[in-house]
């Protein structure tokens, strides 16, 4: 997605860089508007990333193939964000641009 010229922010506190870029702790840490929050997380831990998605004004949050919480997804719907389950980005990019 960066080769594509998309700004990409890894969050991420296990680890100090990716991407080549430094790695945040939390989504509290970003300064910049966030317009999707990319969750490549176990399904487990999606529902913990709803409240820091809508606090920072995410317009929506994206879940990688293999990530789906149905009870997060409505939670994340009724605070107006746009989201997408079980879907990869780069995928769908591609699709999308052919």
């Amino acid at each position: 997605m960066q080769r594509c010229g998309y700004h990409i922010i890894p969050v991420n506190p296990e680890i100090e860089e990716t991407l080549g870029q430094k790695s945040l702790r939390s989504l509290a840490e970003i300064e910049d508007p966030i317009e999707i929050v990319n969750v490549f997380r176990d399904s487990e831990h999606v529902a913990e990333l709803i409240e820091p998605t809508i606090d920072r004004g995410a317009q929506a949050i994206w879940m990688q193939e293999g990530v789906w919480d149905d009870e997060a997804a409505r939670r994340a719907e009724r605070a107006g964000l746009g989201v997408v389950m079980d879907r990869c980005i780069l995928k769908e990019h591609q699709r999308l641009v052919r």
